[in-house]
């Protein structure tokens, strides 16, 4: 029997925990003391979430970029990340670039290397691997993981949408850069460059409440919020932001890329629509901006629709490390 990246998950790792949250959300909780720490680990692999000969500075941005996300997600202030490294050689120029990278973002966000493993790749060729686990901290009472989506709640989504996949078609062949014109550069830099929005995901404490941070696809980062809360959804095509990068391509390369796309690492999450304006404030401070694309409905499963209620985009699936 075949199983996708989140079957496997739920059928041989998924086991009751005594924590507040567990497998399944973006970070697990662990109480200590007075203290909610919020732990969470990625790993990435040359060939599969990375190109063979990836710049390593931007590499080394994106490691943490990616785990710092999911800390955004539950509303986590950033602490400390542990690193480890399978290496095919060691390359002091790689690894001068790869570290600068690294702790450029890790400074900016007051985040602290404090340990972790290097090996030799299995072999000489690689893959290079990186895996790093990131701690944060959550402020007492203010706990949300993907469960507390309920009916009648606002689904909004932080940034734009699916430049990061443009620029993963270009480097694929599949579409001219030229076809990007002067939005190229700004797609390259959001594939490579993550921004992680720990900003908005602390200024959204209290006021979200369900969030997930978008790294396979809306579709499917905000179906893992709908499976955890037992809910569906309604997302309206029209309302979902869109770069300028998209002005001139067709329909259903926007909404492959937008929808199903992944690599954004923005925040998809939910509101009570009495806080609307709260989560504009949210946004405003946190400059980002914060766009309502849908409602949270009790009959499950995800409806996408565009403007005059038709539906769209049934074909559509997002990333997943197994598919079926």
């Amino acid at each position: 029997m075949s199983l996708d990246e989140f079957g496997l998950v739920a059928r041989y790792f998924t086991r009751p925990v005594p924590e507040r949250q567990g497998v399944g959300d973006d970070c697990a909780l662990l109480d200590v003391d007075a203290t909610t720490l919020a732990l969470t680990t990625d790993m990435l692999v040359e060939g599969v979430h990375f190109f063979p000969g990836a710049e390593p500075d931007a590499l080394g941005h994106k490691c943490l970029a990616v785990n710092l996300s999911d800390l955004a997600a539950a509303g986590a202030r950033p602490r400390s990340f542990l690193l480890a490294l399978a290496l095919p050689a060691a390359d002091p120029t790689w690894l001068e670039a790869f570290s600068r990278g690294l702790f450029a973002l890790a400074q900016e966000h007051d985040c602290h290397l404090i340990g972790g493993d290097t090996v030799r790749a299995a072999t000489r060729g690689g893959p290079l691997t990186v895996a790093i686990t990131a701690i944060g901290e959550v402020d007492p009472g203010m706990v949300r993981g993907r469960a507390g989506a309920r009916p009648g709640d606002d689904i909004w989504v932080s940034g734009w949408l699916g430049e990061a996949a443009l620029a993963l078609a270009v480097r694929r062949g599949e579409l001219p850069a030229e076809a990007l014109g002067a939005e190229a550069e700004t797609c390259f830099r959001r594939m490579d460059r993550p921004q992680p929005r720990i900003a908005l995901g602390r200024a959204l404490a209290g006021l979200a409440t369900a969030a997930a941070d978008v790294s396979d696809g809306l579709i499917g980062d905000l179906g893992h919020i709908l499976e955890r809360s037992g809910v569906g959804a309604e997302v309206i095509w029209d309302d979902v932001p869109r770069a300028p990068a998209f002005a001139g391509l067709g329909t259903i390369r926007q909404q492959h890329c937008i929808l199903a796309g992944g690599d954004d690492y923005e925040l998809v999450f939910t509101a009570a629509p009495e806080n609307r304006d709260a989560v504009r404030a949210a946004g405003a401070r946190s400059g980002v901006a914060v766009s309502r694309i849908g409602r949270i409905e009790a009959a499950h499963g995800l409806r996408l629709r565009n403007a005059a209620g038709a539906s769209i985009g049934d074909t559509l699936k997002a990333f997943n490390q197994f598919p079926t």
